[in-house]
């Protein structure tokens, strides 16, 4: 991380909200169900899948989390009518997790009911047991079509991934991006990938598991393509690393794209560049380049 990216954090929310989507308008679908369809419609054609994301995450009443579950079946609803390659993946924050423990799961039930494949996100430590908790007792009930996130930054998750072995999971293996305290989690850029490959060496081994291999790190893409799981996708955030996945595609590799849209997608940018000031840095590069380059 620069100075520079630093200094681009600082002023970040000073930022006026048209500068900020020119920055993140690359990684966020748009605003709209329709620009959510363009995209995953586009990444399609290139071969590639999609998971797409409803942002909202930091709702305050129960109406809000009805609303959020509503679009998540509304996009459902699209991706059968367009007959899109993609599935979902939800925050249960956004469904209500910290309002009451059963509003989301009637809420997540109502998504589920859809048939289709719906993953679970990981968000910080605080929402961790319950989010486990909620994906086991899924499971346990006959929900075949819902997946779960791990995060490699978190000193917990080799035994989580024991805990949930029994269970044939699917599951999205990423290093994680909260920011939380060193007792909890790895605070070491070497030390997040060592654990990240023990992770993936440890969900390889787990009879009936799928695992997404979410990151952007060549190195550990390396590491990926040597230990392979017998069933196994990549995984990445749209706008990032685009020819490396159009290289792992082409190489023969199933890869989804994580597709994020929704009204909040000036919060959610925020929040993304606050918590990576690398990506901030490489963003703010990315646009004047491409600027400079459509001027010349």
């Amino acid at each position: 991380m620069t100075l520079l990216d630093r200094a681009l954090v600082s002023v970040l929310p000073a930022v006026p909200k048209p500068v900020v989507q020119l920055f993140s308008a690359r990684y966020i679908a748009g605003s709209t169900l329709a620009d959510a369809v363009r995209v995953v419609r586009r990444l399609n054609a290139e071969g590639k899948l999609a998971t797409i994301d409803v942002l909202g995450e930091e709702i305050t009443r129960e109406e809000e989390a009805r609303a959020i579950a509503q679009a998540y079946r509304d996009v459902f609803a699209a991706i059968e009518r367009e007959g899109l390659a993609s599935n979902v993946s939800v925050k249960l924050t956004g469904l209500g997790l910290k309002l009451a423990y059963d509003l989301c799961r009637e809420n997540l039930e109502s998504i589920l009911a859809q048939g289709q494949f719906v993953r679970i996100d990981m968000e910080d430590s605080s929402t961790t047991d319950e989010t486990l908790r909620l994906y086991r007792e899924l499971r346990e009930d006959g929900h075949e079509n819902v997946g779960i996130v791990l995060q490699a930054y978190l000193r917990r998750t080799l035994d989580d991934i024991y805990a949930i072995a029994d269970l044939r999971p699917n599951v999205r293996l990423c290093k994680g991006i909260y920011v939380e305290p060193p007792a909890l989690a790895f605070t070491d850029y070497e030390a997040v990938r060592a654990n990240y490959v023990k992770a993936l060496r440890a969900l390889s081994v787990v009879d009936g598991a799928h695992v997404a291999i979410a990151t952007h790190d060549e190195w550990l893409i390396g590491e990926a393509l040597r230990l392979l799981p017998p069933s196994y996708e990549f995984q990445m955030l749209l706008g990032v690393r685009e020819e490396r996945a159009t290289q792992l595609v082409h190489e023969g590799h199933r890869l989804r794209v994580y597709v994020p849209f929704g009204e909040q997608w000036y919060r959610y940018s925020l929040r993304r560049l606050q918590e990576n000031p690398a990506m901030a840095g490489t963003i703010a590069r990315s646009t004047v380049g491409r600027l400079l380059g459509r001027g010349g």
